[in-house]
């Protein structure tokens, strides 16, 4: 399904096998690797990721990458140029600032995308997973960061939203405004 002619889609897929100039890595604060799509980016990028990313917290984040913040790495035997590490934030109840954090890490993840000239970015559904955010709640906070920015920038050119399950998509969608018509 496509939206905002053509420059965002969604679809179920591996964001390890994915061809787009950058991935979003749904990291933890210590960038080193965990469960999840991160622990699927780490092994299948190799060791030049993990790498990056100990340098990374060596010289900027010696306590962890924050919530909400994104950096950069090369993509290792990804087959893309990049993986952009963004934190997104653990659910609590919605009251603690979650929305916010969970906006920032799309919007750092865009502007780390565009610092690069990304043409093409592919997104797994950040925080959703063991971090428990609701994913209905999720795609409203999605739509209004993506949508503001493919309005009044040019890169990334296209975004996916990619999922590893249809049930994950279905939820999305169902909380999503209506797809473009083709």
């Amino acid at each position: 399904m496509t939206w905002l002619n053509g420059r965002l889609e969604a679809l179920t897929g591996d964001i390890t096998t994915f061809h787009a100039d950058a991935i979003v890595n749904a990291a933890n604060s210590t960038l080193l690797g965990g469960g999840g799509v991160d622990g699927a980016i780490h092994r299948a990028g190799g060791p030049d990721i993990m790498a990056e990313c100990r340098k990374i917290r060596n010289i900027s984040y010696p306590r962890g990458l924050p919530t909400g913040e994104a950096v950069i790495t090369g993509a290792g035997r990804l087959p893309c140029k990049y993986v952009i590490h963004t934190v997104g934030p653990v659910w609590k109840g919605g009251m603690r600032g979650e929305e916010s954090l969970l906006a920032a890490a799309y919007r750092n993840a865009l502007e780390k995308a565009a610092e690069v000239g990304a043409h093409t970015l592919a997104y797994p559904a950040i925080s959703t997973g063991v971090y428990g955010y609701p994913a209905d709640k999720a795609a409203k906070v999605v739509w209004k960061v993506l949508s503001a920015r493919l309005h009044h920038h040019n890169l990334p050119e296209k975004i996916y939203l990619l999922f590893y399950s249809v049930n994950n998509l279905s939820t999305f969608l169902d909380n999503m405004p209506q797809p473009d018509v083709t």
